[in-house]
Parts: structure tokens; sequence; C-alpha cells
């Protein structure tokens, strides 16, 4: 094609077109395309659009001399792997890192560097199964979280530092964090002792809760799903799925790039969430410390309404470690979390503007599908009598039981303008709007 008459520039232009392996094929034709083709901007340029590098490193985060090596190390680290599954997977944690620097760093610093081939294949030599693919190629890029033994015993709620988050209601309190390999060896082999099943199906635990809730994530790495245990864990019927069956290919055929794996589309979601805010880092206090609050802050899950100046955010979670299927009345247990603030203009009532407002009332109305089980009128909020004033929250958690697994909460709060002991106006209600409680999608 008379292409070695064309200027450098001109081949180097021609070469930012073409994929690494035509590329490294046009290295092949003679000396000067060798010398071309080996060009770092080249690689610069891939090392970008693939890898999201902008800087020469390996997989373990190690200088390299070029882009050009640098892409050839991840190649060949990950040489066993379809290439578009690596890629899936690195964006994956690329987008929840960059979301973690941002705004919880001190989680992302108990991130494990990536597992090696050796570990991988003891976990699945001990426990006698094969992890799928994805999974596998999670754990190269970091293989769980390391939380320190310190940081939990420095709190009878446990680390806050769970990659997944959690929830409190009462006494109850979870916060997941990823496990290492070595601790899902060690987890799973405990549990097998008394759940035959887990043995028997090839699941191996992923995730467990950082208290002593017993919140576990099984993996079966047969079908590829992911599952949470409930109350009374005895046999496969006490464990719910984590992710959408529609999402996955469970029990069809696959090639080597369709293998199934919950754990991969779980994480995706959850790295989603964050990243659009469904879900934030809060400091509810109590001892807790700073964690990532997984009840749902955005619509359809959570609902919001203001009344009178007064702001009610609520939302509700299925609380599946709670959960007994042996239990006709009581089977689902569902926690809500509900934030009342006051506007920055403060409550108005007939025309008037209050800088404050105190909780005097509530009015529940729980329907388990579209059947009332419950009508509660009461003073305060779990014992307490909250003081709004604009620019603070407040927040409070508390749960139902429920014979079925969907059905909603609404409501009221009554307020007096001011002080309880010195009111400034009569009474004032303000609206809790519906809010469903219900299983969802996903589940952590």
């Amino acid at each position: 094609m008379g292409l070695e008459s064309v200027g450098d520039l001109a081949i180097n232009v021609i070469l930012k077109k073409l994929g690494p392996e035509d590329i490294a094929r046009v290295a092949c034709v003679s000396k000067r395309f060798c010398s071309s083709a080996s060009d770092d901007t080249l690689w610069i340029n891939l090392c970008f659009r693939q890898l999201s590098l902008t800087q020469p490193l390996d997989p373990l985060g190690n200088p390299l001399p070029s882009f050009k090596k640098t892409y050839q190390t991840w190649r060949k680290a990950f040489a066993m792997y379809p290439w578009s599954l690596v890629l899936r997977v690195k964006r994956c944690w690329d987008r929840m890192k960059t979301w973690l620097t941002k705004n919880f760093p001190e989680v992302e610093a108990t991130l494990c560097k990536g597992a090696t081939e050796v570990e991988i294949e003891e976990l699945e030599n001990l426990l006698q199964l094969k992890l799928p693919l994805p999974t596998r190629i999670l754990y190269r890029f970091h293989n769980g979280q390391e939380i320190a033994k310190a940081d939990r015993a420095t709190s009878s709620f446990g680390s806050p530092l769970g990659l997944i988050g959690g929830y409190s209601f009462y006494s109850h309190v979870v916060n997941v964090y990823l496990l290492p390999i070595r601790q899902a060896i060690l987890h799973t082999q405990k549990m097998r002792r008394h759940l035959g099943f887990l043995r028997r199906s090839k699941y191996v635990l992923v995730a467990a809760s950082s208290t002593n809730s017993e919140k576990v994530f099984f993996l079966n790495c047969t079908n590829g799903q992911l599952y949470v245990g409930t109350r009374a864990l005895l046999t496969e019927r006490d464990i719910i799925p984590c992710v959408p069956r529609d999402l996955t290919s469970f029990g069809h055929e696959l090639n080597s790039e369709q293998q199934p794996d919950a754990m991969l589309l779980w994480l995706e979601e959850h790295g989603r969430r964050l990243e659009h805010g469904f879900i934030k880092v809060h400091d509810e206090g109590n001892g807790i410390g700073r964690s990532i609050n997984i009840f749902p802050e955005e619509p359809p899950l959570c609902s919001t309404a203001v009344t009178n100046g007064v702001k009610v955010r609520a939302s509700a979670l299925l609380i599946p470690e709670l959960v007994n299927f042996q239990d006709d009345l009581e089977k689902y247990l569902f926690a809500y979390s509900i934030r009342m603030s006051l506007e920055p203009q403060g409550c108005t009532i007939n025309g008037m503007s209050f800088s404050s407002c105190q909780l005097h009332w509530r009015h529940w109305i729980i329907r388990a599908n579209d059947i009332v089980v419950s009508d509660v009128n009461g003073e305060a909020v779990i014992g307490q009598f909250p003081l709004l004033r604009p620019g603070e929250e407040y927040v409070y958690q508390s749960c139902t039981p429920l014979p079925t697994p969907s059905g909603s909460i609404e409501g009221s709060f009554t307020f007096v303008p001011g002080r309880l002991a010195e009111p400034k106006g009569g009474p004032f209600l303000a609206t809790v709007a519906p809010f469903p409680l219900q299983i969802p999608d996903y589940i952590y």
C-alpha cells in the first residue's frame, strides 16, 4: 500500500486508531513500524482508554518505566481471564474508590491489595469449590477489607468502616465489610460444621457484619448467585437471593465471558447507589461514628413531605438477618428511618414564623399489602421529644414486623411552635408521606 513512504506523524495518527492487537501486528512488519508502534504516546492513549491510568503503574500500584510496559504487564497479569471482564471489574472498583476518596477515605484505606492466584487456589482447594471468574478477578484487584481487630475492640458496635455499610435501630447495629480470603476460608469452614448445605452446594462466605448480629452473605459457586442468611439459618430455604434473577443467566450454558456472578452485579449496583447519592455517609452518634448508611435517601424508596416548614424524609429496609420464615405472623422485619428538619425560614403557622418547634405526638398507619395491621397514636418517638431548629436534622430508626413481604407506612407528627414548656402557638401537623416496606431488588 506504499505505507513506507508515509511520514512518521501520519503513521502515528493511523496507529492511534488501532487496538493493541493490531498495533502489535504492525510492529512485526518492519523495524521502522516496530519503532513507531513502540511510541509511548500510543500506549498512554490505550492505558487511559481501557484502564483509566494516567501514570504507568502495574496492577499493584507499583511504577513502571513506560506505558507500553504498563499495558503489557496488565495483559500478562490477567492473561488467564477474558480481558473485557477484567476491564469491567476494574471499572467497578475504580468507581467505588473514586467515591471513597472523596467521601470516606477511611474505608478506602481498609481495602487490601489484590490476592494472588496462589491465594485464590488455596481457597478453592481447602473449600473444594471453584469461584466464578468475575469473583476471582474481584479478589485479584482487592482481597477484601482489613478491619483491624483493635478497631473492632474499641466499640461494642464493631467497626463502622464496612464498604457495604449498614444501619442501626434500638440495640441492633449492622455494618458489613468484604471478607479477605483467609477470613472467608475460616468463617466458611466454621459455619459448614453445623450447616451441611454450605458444603454440599459449594457456598463460600464473602461478606459479613463486623458486629455480633451475624449478618452473612454467601456466594453459591455453582450458580453464581449471592445470598444473605436469615434468623433461623438451617437450610437453603433460610437464605434470600441478593440480586434479581432476571439480571443473571443462572442455570444456562455460558461461555467464559458470561460467567454468572451476582457478587459483581451486587458491587456494581452498590457503587451506582453511592455515586448517585441514593445512600450516604452519616454520623448517627451514639458512639457508632461515621459509616455508610444504606437507608435509601432518594425516591421512589424514600418519601419526602414539607408541611408548615417541617421537612420529613422517610424510608425503610428489609432486615434479612431477622427474617423468620417459620413465623407466619411476624415473618418479615423492616426497619425504617425518619429524618425531620426545619426549613431555613422556620415553621410557619397562620402566617407567623417561628425559629423552632418541638415534637409532641405521632400517628402511624402501618399496612401489610393493603390491610391496616397497626394504627398507632402516642407521645414522642422512641421516648424523645426532639426540638427542631434550622440547619439541624433529627434522625431516629425503629422497626416493625409484617406477615407479608410488602406493605407501607404513613402518618403525621404533631409539633408545637417554640417549646413544649413554652409554646408560642397552637399545635400543628407535619405529614409523613407514605413510604414502602418491600423486599428490594438488591439486598445489602
